[in-house]
């Protein structure tokens, strides 16, 4: 999925409110870790994801290792929080988030 920089404002937007609904902690992203993630990607679409540890290029590496197993579209990344959307596979036709078309 592409999105362009107008739905991602809009994501980040609604992303603003948002708890983080997983947190990685120092032994990294785990299979336990992906599996959470995609349950909380099909519960919710758009989640927050905190980040244990100071190293950034590892955060970096994290976000772009979750987004590629998990389908999921980069939405935001800023300090220890990682935002990430992806359209729910079990409710295609009611989809919780209706992201514009721009």
């Amino acid at each position: 999925m592409k999105l362009n920089t107008k739905q991602i404002a809009h994501l980040r937007g609604l992303a603003h409110s948002l708890n983080p609904v997983v947190m990685i902690g120092n032994n990294g992203l785990t299979d336990n870790i992906i599996k959470e993630i995609e349950l909380n990607l099909n519960a919710h679409e758009l989640i927050k994801i905190q980040v244990a540890g100071e190293d950034r290029d590892a955060r970096k590496a994290i976000y772009v290792e979750i987004c590629s197993k998990t389908n999921a579209v980069a939405v935001h990344h800023i300090g220890k929080q990682l935002v990430v959307y992806r359209a729910s596979e079990t409710v295609k036709e009611k989809a919780k988030i209706h992201i514009p078309k721009l």
